[in-house]
């Protein structure tokens, strides 16, 4: 991973979060939605999140321990200091290839539960038999991604920090 590559896995990290507390304000919003412009009631969306970098954790653990000299034989340890600093970093990792390790949206879904049923016969979209279709969303359900969106998001802004101050750390030993 090249020395900026943290802040592209928390970078991306803070765009999935964003773009989740959105989906979960939106699904709180419209609650008590009973007609949309497709017809019927809101339904519940849901963020699908996937790995950058093409791979899972596992693939990505192996092509680093399989891949360049071993520090001893067996170690499964990838030695990332022969030829110096700039040696032991790969050429496959520059802006042009993002670094593996983060995350994005790759879609929106939504959710394909039956909408609840109200008994409310002066409602106007209340059908013959006098009940209304209402979203099936549970705002506690809610509330909780939306702490859960706001915390990794917060906690991806930390790292963010801590590596900032890591590089100014390093730039003052140098001066």
């Amino acid at each position: 991973m090249n020395i900026f590559g943290v802040m592209d896995v928390s970078g991306s990290a803070l765009k999935a979060e964003r773009v989740r507390a959105e989906v979960v304000a939106s699904n709180m919003a419209n609650a008590e939605t009973t007609r949309t412009p497709e017809g019927g009631p809101y339904q519940r969306h849901h963020v699908v999140f996937e790995a950058q970098g093409g791979g899972t954790f596992q693939n990505s653990m192996a092509s680093q321990l399989s891949g360049g000299s071993s520090i001893g034989a067996g170690s499964g340890f990838k030695n990332i200091y022969t030829g110096g600093i700039s040696g032991g970093l790969s050429n496959d990792l520059t802006a042009a290839n993002p670094t593996p390790g983060g995350v994005e949206v790759t879609g929106v879904i939504a959710d394909a539960s039956k909408p609840l049923q109200r008994y409310d016969p002066a409602h106007p979209d209340a059908g013959p038999d006098g009940f209304v279709a209402y979203p099936d969303i549970n705002p506690l359900t809610e509330m909780v991604d939306l702490m859960g969106a706001t915390r990794a998001y917060g906690m991806n802004a930390s790292a963010i920090t801590a590596e900032k101050s890591i590089f100014n750390s390093s730039l003052d030993l140098l001066k």
